[in-house]
């Protein structure tokens, strides 16, 4: 349809300046290297962001409506994103001190050098247990703003106010997110993309995972339609 073209048409000059320019390429890569933190947050407020409008498309037919709430949605996804990065940053480093005080050798060293199957093994250790331990928690933070996205109709001043948290706890369809979310997409998805995560070099894990972040959006819209 005519709208699914803008969309993509609009994706793709989103992402033409860095192809066509090396200098534009140049200092996303400066910047990025340097302000990890702020990069994490624009990376996941706009992609994340694209995932959910992908998602919305595929339940409703619409990129956007007007309880959608555009602006919180971003908001909260850039500060996921910080945690995201953080998160990269404690298993990434956690991870193979903990493998080697368990007398695998030298992770870190490993992590590196060129792909080797050990490296495979200390990426996949990484994404494992970023996976069980801090996934889990971001996936039912995140859907506990969706919840007070939804109930204070996306408006952008109401995301600071009114949080009653514990009704929100009692709002989670859990047998979806947990036989769902948390076994399926988990083990299944999140677990080997994550791992071919780590394997890349830092500058460009977030925005893969970022990417992921599309993905995460059409996963969430089939999730919905199971209810």
């Amino acid at each position: 349809m005519k709208k699914d073209l803008y969309f993509i048409l609009l994706l793709f000059l989103l992402f033409l300046p860095f192809i066509i320019s090396r200098d534009i390429y140049d200092a996303y890569i400066s910047f990025n290297h340097h302000h990890g933190l702020i990069m994490a947050f624009i990376k996941f407020a706009i992609l994340a962001t694209t995932g959910e409008m992908i998602g919305l498309r595929i339940k409703t037919g619409l990129y956007y409506h007007s309880h959608f709430g555009l602006m919180s949605r971003m908001l909260v996804w850039g500060l996921l994103g910080i945690s995201i990065k953080i998160a990269f940053i404690i298993f990434a480093k956690g991870t193979p001190a903990i493998m080697q005080y368990l007398g695998f050798e030298d992770a870190t060293k490993v992590m590196r050098l060129p792909f080797s199957l050990s490296k495979l093994y200390i990426a996949a250790a990484i994404s494992i247990l970023m996976n069980l331990i801090y996934a889990p928690v971001m996936m039912t933070l995140h859907r506990i703003t969706d919840l007070h996205i939804e109930e204070t109709k996306g408006k952008f001043t109401h995301l600071f106010q009114n949080w009653d948290v514990v009704r929100y706890f009692q709002l989670i369809n859990w047998d979806i997110q947990w036989n769902f979310v948390f076994k399926k997409t988990i083990p299944f998805f999140w677990i080997p993309a994550h791992t071919l995560t780590f394997l890349m070099p830092t500058d460009f894990q977030v925005l893969f995972a970022a990417l992921l972040g599309i993905i995460l959006g059409i996963i969430l819209a089939v999730a919905s339609k199971m209810k």
